[in-house]
């Protein structure tokens, strides 16, 4: 048995069964060993952008790591961003790395790069194998590093000769590392915050957005009266009509600040003490104010929602009592806006979709109006590096077969990684792109704004995505993704409601005005 099939076998063992690839020469006995090895579902992206964010994806549905394969340092490099995304939302991911032969890297090859440098930047763990018996052991090491709480990238680095050279050994898997108990002086610490009656907050994040813990969350504010938050960009938050609505920091600086000022008491639950995105002069980097009191009751890689039923239980919290969901609005008609479109997606949304949301500017309102759609999934931008939206879709279709991604996507960051739709289309994946197409970064503007300077001609040409225009539907056809344009809300809600119905991708450019 060679190192490839080591590789391999020890991956399916470990119960990774799927790898997104896109991978080259230094690759090839691993390729040739998919042949050999049954079970390992290849899902082929052209280019790696696409393939580290549609692991993201996937693992973000399917509750466990896809492996990723990727061509030597600077096959890996083209991937950072969106394994930055990964790191910054605590995903778990396998990333193999082709590398040059042990032999020939000293003779210094082209593709020859720090590769170590490249993966620590985005990585838990990283570690190369510099033979074919230590494959096994150090892929089965992977696994663990990367579903350690609250989890991550972890990265193996194969030289082609660890790869195809005999004396590999298939690894047994390795015992997980279960989260960590809340700790109690840190329930205590928040009994008595919530008991000071003053404005306390309660921030949650990772696994205390899905439905257990958002649960047990709504029961500590209905017993003490504090309010619940989460905070601007989530991993997956559960969502929708009979979920207790849980709000979000909002991105622009001075609305973060607006939204927290009131608290004398913050209680973070898998969070991070909330601070600003970018400096702004004149303002504050953290967004508590100065005079509240920060209180952790989990840290992210602690039990969260265990931590949120023993702050219940220590409340004398009663059992939650489930409200009359908030009836489903009417789709919007007219004129394209921010409201009208969040509007008609509550209206319109399948049950049990998942949003994938990269809406930035144009998508301001769409997280509140949801609530009120029905019951689903949404997962965001962790980690602020735009072009995850189209990758992450692929990724979560694969992860959560059976149920229909909605993604709702800027222009803008799409152009990042457009190839995605051709791998929607190769595995006739059932995603709904909504592609917000306002032929410009519209953020920039606001940030030029905040940052006190005044938009001139220069700048305005820089943030324009026009001159000429993308045809959407064209771009997409090219893929191989039937498309068509809707230039009004009634078009809209026809097109997204036909969308939704039919199996594989389809995208919708709305046209904004």
């Amino acid at each position: 048995m060679n190192g490839a099939e080591s590789l391999l076998r020890t991956l399916l063992a470990c119960g990774i069964d799927t790898v997104f690839a896109n991978p080259g020469t230094t690759e090839m006995h691993i390729v040739s060993a998919l042949d050999r090895v049954p079970g390992m579902r290849v899902v082929l992206a052209t280019f790696e952008g696409v393939v580290a964010g549609a692991a993201d994806g996937y693992a973000r549905m399917a509750g466990k790591p896809a492996a990723t394969l990727l061509h030597c340092g600077p096959g890996l490099a083209n991937g950072l961003a969106n394994f930055h995304n990964a790191r910054r939302g605590h995903v778990p991911i396998v990333s193999i790395v082709g590398d040059q032969a042990t032999y020939h890297k000293p003779l210094d090859p082209l593709l020859a790069a720090d590769t170590i440098g490249f993966a620590s930047g985005v990585s838990t763990w990283v570690r190369t194998a510099h033979h074919p018996s230590q494959v096994g052991a150090y892929t089965a090491e992977a696994v663990q590093a990367a579903t350690a709480p609250p989890g991550g990238v972890a990265t193996l680095i194969l030289p082609s000769d660890a790869s195809w050279s005999e004396g590999g050994v298939v690894a047994e898997p390795l015992p997980p590392f279960p989260p960590a108990p809340a700790g109690e002086a840190a329930i205590a610490e928040a009994v008595n915050a919530l008991r000071s009656g003053e404005p306390t907050i309660i921030i949650l994040a990772g696994a205390a957005l899905g439905r257990p813990g958002i649960d047990h969350a709504a029961r500590v504010a209905a017993a003490t009266g504090a309010d619940l938050i989460a905070e601007t960009f989530n991993t997956r938050a559960a969502h929708g009509a009979g979920v207790p609505d849980v709000g979000r920091i909002p991105y622009p600086i001075d609305a973060a600040l607006a939204a927290l000022a009131p608290y004398r008491h913050t209680i973070l639950v898998g969070a991070r003490d909330p601070v600003a995105f970018f400096a702004y002069p004149g303002k504050p980097g953290r967004q508590v104010p100065a005079q509240a009191k920060v209180h952790i009751l989990a840290h992210p890689e602690d039990d969260g929602v265990d931590a949120l039923a023993r702050l219940a239980d220590a409340l004398g919290a009663p059992a939650l009592v489930s409200q009359p969901a908030a009836q489903r609005p009417e789709p919007a008609q007219g004129a394209i806006t921010p409201a009208a479109f969040a509007q008609s997606l509550a209206a319109l949304l399948p049950k049990n979709a998942v949003v994938v949301d990269e809406a930035l500017t144009f998508g301001f309102p769409l997280y509140a109006a949801l609530a009120a759609a029905a019951p689903h999934d949404c997962l965001q931008l962790t980690g602020g590096a735009i072009g995850d939206g189209l990758p992450m879709s692929t990724g979560a279709a694969i992860g959560a077969p059976g149920r229909r991604i909605v993604d709702v996507q800027a222009d803008g960051s799409a152009l990042y990684t457009i190839q995605a739709l051709w791998t929607q289309a190769r595995e006739k994946l059932d995603v709904t792109t909504v592609l917000l197409s306002n032929r410009r970064y519209e953020i920039l503007f606001g940030e030029l704004a905040g940052l006190g300077a005044q938009a001139g001609p220069a700048s305005r040409d820089l943030f324009s995505l026009g001159r000429p225009d993308h045809d959407w539907v064209k771009l997409a056809a090219g893929f191989g993704v039937e498309g068509a344009r809707a230039e009004t809300m009634e078009q809209f809600a026809d097109l997204f409601g036909s969308a939704n119905r039919r199996s594989g991708p389809f995208l919708i450019e709305l046209v904004i005005p």
